[in-house]
């Protein structure tokens, strides 16, 4: 649908798909696997890194996620913008479809390493019982880069939502 053919209520709806995509960024980085349930379909699909991290089943992906990402010592921020989302199956449908720029940073503390990249996160999006869920997500990566923490003079992890609360550990004023 070309943007000028899309609705007052098209757009609502594609305002809404963008609050399940950030939800579901916000839960990754703070770690809310329950949360996070609510926004995946039950039948979901999800293809991490190209397709190498696969799983089929919002239990299957929330405990992947929960695996790899759960650790206290695991700092991520992922930060989706550009979106470019499709009403698929037409005025008051129950599909879309997403495409979204992601960069992200991760701060390993217990490797002491840094990870940096970019990826294109690809979506589909059903809308269950009223409300958007994602039921496929994946990216592939444009780019990936690690760097060793130890080898930076001065590198401190100054705040952590988990070990200082989220208080940043240096004086104000």
């Amino acid at each position: 649908m070309a943007p000028e053919d899309l609705t007052p209520d098209d757009l609502v709806q594609i305002e809404a798909i963008k609050q399940v995509k950030y939800r579901y960024l916000r839960c990754l980085d703070q770690k809310l696997w329950d949360e996070l349930a609510g926004v995946l379909a039950p039948h979901c699909v999800a293809a991490y890194s190209g397709g190498k991290y696969s799983y089929e089943g919002r239990e299957a992906i929330i405990d992947f996620l929960r695996r790899s990402m759960g650790a206290p010592t695991f700092h991520s921020s992922h930060r989706c913008h550009h979106p470019e989302i499709s009403l698929t199956s037409g005025a008051g449908g129950t599909t879309a479809t997403g495409v979204w720029a992601l960069d992200d940073v991760v701060v390993m503390t217990d490797f002491d390493l840094t990870v940096r990249g970019a990826a294109f996160y690809e979506d589909e999006y059903d809308k269950t019982s009223g409300r958007w869920m994602i039921s496929r997500t994946g990216y592939k990566r444009t780019y990936e880069e690690i760097q060793p923490r130890g080898n930076v003079e001065g590198l401190k992890l100054t705040a952590s939502w988990w070990s200082t609360g989220g208080q940043s550990e240096l004086p104000a004023g």
